[in-house]
């Protein structure tokens, strides 16, 4: 079965958005048999993976379709539970690898919200009646006010551990900490308790934001929907842009999008996304962008290529190895990038900025060796340059190939390169890259906007390797093949290490800290062993543990 990650509210089984002036409530009432894949049931508003692909889609609409949305505010459909988290026997069941592209996913779209709120005016405000259990209270922890009703039984809990032998592992741990500040005893209990906390003392430790009886629930979620919408600074106007569906085209080793291809050489385990420039010049003026809406190139490029990311994560676990490569003409990459720039504080030049953030962290975030190929014809410049930067290697075709008349392989850095587009560090990719070098990173500052040629691009440290053609074919074969030998489990491991060098934050503690630690808890059988706790839960037979610490 292909996980499709494109959806549309026409489609949603688990959500449903209402729109009133200039705020949202986003509503989420799960269909109990509307999971992804046969076995189980989704009751509770327990979630798997395709009620958060509906989720992220939901965020990206109220980003592009509605730029008057100021608040949004979360809620439950059902009467007496806001959401069970993850839904247990959905993890009983899936492989390991489903185990964690959900939780990647899941942290992703969290994340999504948290970006919403802080660079694009939208706040979220969760309002929590009944349970919010696990993944649930993750889910209200993504938003910037939460609201729990005082009625004897509302209550918030992170009970994976006691209940499950796993983790919160969609940040819960880290957000209780670091976001909600937390104080770590109190933290301490609040982890191993299973029935959670309700009432004054959610509010005492931080927990939750406030607390209400439900006879006046329903007045202070308008009136703080109504405070966080005249603070916002979010100044969208007008007609909001249509996220139409995606044009691809599905073939037995290929993905093709109007912009993206994505091939696969499933027996050499390599994959190859390459890219195609804009055909045209950018439009002349802002209603000619919104105008052009999904089909503005920067836009529908970015959808494209998260789309391609999401399929090959969750759709070819066996491939070893993403080639990154684009074509066309750089001076056009460039003009739509100034395009942008010019006009940063336009809500759609803004978003489709902010989207591209996502795009490359998303890309920075894949478990597969990332190598760019910069070869003639290329056009890595400017926001397409990052790439480069975020592969893990990176080979660059010194002049050109035999009967190939296409222009000599170049690189072209503007400011972008330099802040617009922050990895989860909080660092720029060059930043990353020139860690203790801060002259190499002022030196490769004053050739902004001049087109590197290899020998130019080699000596700034912006590539790996630089080879002529007598060599070029070889080194890449061979890289290749090296790369597809050696064990997915240590490369995803090596390769998560180097990529964030520099400080750590709340991102980079959620997907090398704790994601990691989730994930290496599934593995073992006090978890999914066949007397593991996820495997007995609800059979009223105790999990029987391995005890030994490790």
């Amino acid at each position: 079965m292909r996980i499709d990650f494109q959806t549309h509210p026409d489609q949603y089984r688990h959500w449903n958005i209402v729109i009133a002036g200039d705020v949202a409530t986003l509503i989420m009432d799960v269909d109990e048999n509307g999971g992804l894949f046969e076995g189980y049931e989704l009751k509770l508003n327990s979630y798997d993976l395709g009620v958060d692909i509906e989720l992220n889609d939901a965020i990206q609409r109220l980003r592009f379709e509605h730029p008057e949305v100021k608040v949004v505010v979360m809620r439950s459909g059902k009467d007496r539970t806001f959401c069970a988290g993850a839904n247990i026997r959905m993890l009983a069941g899936a492989t390991h690898a489903h185990k964690v592209n959900f939780c990647k996913f899941t942290n992703e779209t969290r994340n999504s919200i948290e970006d919403a709120s802080a660079h694009s005016g939208q706040k979220y405000i969760c309002v929590i009646k009944g349970t919010a259990a696990g993944g649930g209270y993750e889910l209200a922890l993504a938003t910037d006010h939460i609201i729990l009703s005082d009625d004897g039984s509302s209550t918030v809990s992170l009970p994976e551990l006691p209940l499950l032998a796993v983790l919160p592992g969609t940040g819960g741990l880290t957000r209780v900490t670091d976001k909600r500040k937390v104080r770590r005893d109190r933290a301490d209990v609040f982890c191993t308790t299973e029935e959670g906390v309700r009432g004054k003392r959610a509010v005492d430790w931080r927990l939750v934001d406030e607390t209400v009886p439900n006879s006046k629930l329903e007045d202070l979620v308008a009136e703080r929907a109504r405070a966080f919408a005249d603070a916002s600074p979010r100044a969208g106007g007008g007609k909001g842009v249509e996220l139409t569906p995606l044009q691809r085209e599905f073939g037995d080793g290929y993905v093709k999008y109007s912009t993206v291809t994505l091939e696969l050489n499933r027996e050499a385990r390599v994959a190859s996304v390459t890219i195609t420039g804009p055909q045209d010049q950018p439009p002349q003026t802002l209603d000619d962008m919104v105008d052009q809406g999904a089909a503005f190139w920067p836009l529908r490029a970015a959808r494209e290529l998260d789309d391609a990311i999401l399929h090959l994560r969750a759709n070819e676990p066996e491939i070893a190895v993403l080639e990154l490569k684009t074509q066309g003409a750089p001076d056009a990459v460039l003009a739509y990038d100034a395009l942008l720039d010019a006009n940063a504080d336009h809500w759609l030049a803004g978003e489709i900025l902010l989207y591209w953030k996502r795009v490359l962290k998303r890309i920075d975030l894949t478990s597969r060796t990332l190598v760019a190929i910069v070869e003639p014809g290329s056009c890595f410049a400017g926001t397409l340059a990052e790439l480069v930067f975020a592969a893990d290697r990176s080979y660059m075709l010194i002049g050109g190939l035999q009967q190939d008349n296409r222009p000599e392989a170049s690189l072209q850095l503007n400011a972008f390169n330099f802040g617009r587009y922050p990895m989860s560090n909080d660092l720029s990719r060059l930043e990353t890259r020139f860690l203790g070098e801060p002259q190499s990173l002022e030196t490769v500052k004053g050739r902004i906007n001049q087109p590197l040629n290899a020998e130019d691009a080699d000596d700034l440290g912006l590539v790996t390797f630089a080879f002529d053609d007598i060599d070029w074919e070889d080194e890449v074969r061979i890289f290749r093949e090296e790369r597809a030998s050696f064990s997915p489990d240590g490369l995803t491991g090596m390769e998560a290490n180097l990529r964030f060098a520099g400080p750590e934050t709340m991102e980079t503690k959620i997907f090398g800290r704790l994601t990691a630690w989730q994930n290496w808890i599934f593995q073992r059988p006090n978890a999914v062993g066949e007397d593991g706790a996820l495997r007995r839960y609800g059979s009223g037979r105790k999990p029987d543990f391995d005890r030994t610490r490790v």
